[in-house]
C-alpha cells in the first residue's frame, strides 16, 4: 500500500489584542496552509507551542523600552503585550524559529533587538478605501531575505503606521526603504527567517500574489 503524502501544517503563533484585528492574519496564514495559534497577554505562555511566530501590529510600542518619554502623539501602550512579545520573540530566536513581524511587530523587533523608534513622522498613515489598496512604493534591497521571496525590485504597498524605526538595532538590516529612507524591512544578520515588514501583507495577500508569497515562504520555513 502506498502511504499518503500528508503535509503536516505548523502551527503559527500570532500575537494581538483584539480578536477582530487578528482574523486578516489568521486567514492568510491559513490561505497559506498553516494553522494560526492566536496568543494575547492573557494566554499561558508555557503552553504555546509554535513552528513559528507572527507578530502582528496594535498600539505604539511603549517609549520607555527605548529609553524615552511618550511623545504627546504616541498612543498609550500595552505594557502586558510588551512584555509577552518580547518573551515570545527570545524563545523564538533561541530555537530558531522562523519569525514574521508586521507593523508594530517590526517596531517590537527592532526595539526588542535594542534598537529605538521615532514617535511620530507625518504622512506614512495614508488610509486608502480599502486596507488592502497600495499607497506608497518600496524599494527591496537586494541580495536579501526579503528580494530572494518577493523576486522583484519595488513593491507597492499600504501604510497606517505613524511610527518608524530610528536606530536599527545590531543584528538586523535593512532590506526594504521607502521614497523618503523610511525603514520598511528588516531582516537578521543572525537566524534564518527573522523578517519584519512595516506594511500591512496581511491585508493585501488575497488581492496581490506577491503579498502572498511572504506568508507561503513563512509558512514553508516553519514545516521544516
Amino acid at each position: 500500500m502506498l502511504r499518503q503524502n500528508i503535509k503536516v501544517k505548523p502551527r503559527i503563533g500570532i500575537t494581538y489584542s483584539s480578536e477582530i484585528k487578528a482574523e486578516p492574519y489568521a486567514d492568510a496564514i491559513r490561505a497559506s496552509g498553516g494553522e494560526p495559534v492566536l496568543i494575547t497577554p492573557e494566554s499561558d505562555l508555557n503552553e504555546q507551542k509554535f513552528d513559528g511566530l507572527l507578530l502582528g501590529g496594535g498600539v505604539d510600542v511603549d517609549p520607555a523600552l527605548y529609553n524615552e518619554e511618550r511623545g504627546p502623539k504616541t498612543e498609550v501602550p500595552n505594557p502586558a503585550r510588551d512584555v509577552m512579545e518580547q518573551q515570545l520573540l527570545a524563545e523564538a530566536l533561541r530555537r530558531n524559529v522562523p519569525v514574521l513581524a508586521i507593523c508594530r511587530g517590526l517596531q517590537l523587533l527592532n526595539v526588542a533587538q535594542g534598537g529605538s523608534l521615532t514617535q511620530h513622522k507625518d504622512a506614512h498613515e495614508i488610509r486608502t478605501p480599502e486596507k488592502w489598496i497600495p499607497a506608497h512604493s518600496v524599494r527591496v534591497v537586494a541580495p536579501s531575505l526579503l528580494s530572494q521571496i518577493l523576486q522583484t525590485e519595488t513593491i507597492r504597498v499600504n501604510s497606517r503606521h505613524h511610527q518608524t524605526v530610528a536606530r536599527v538595532a545590531d543584528g538586523l538590516r535593512v532590506v526594504g526603504h521607502a521614497f523618503d529612507g523610511t525603514v520598511e524591512a528588516l531582516q537578521s544578520t543572525e537566524h534564518d527567517f527573522v523578517l519584519g515588514v512595516q506594511w500591512h501583507p496581511e491585508d493585501m495577500a488575497a488581492h496581490d500574489p506577491i503579498q502572498k508569497k511572504l506568508f507561503d515562504q513563512f509558512v514553508d520555513r516553519a514545516r521544516k
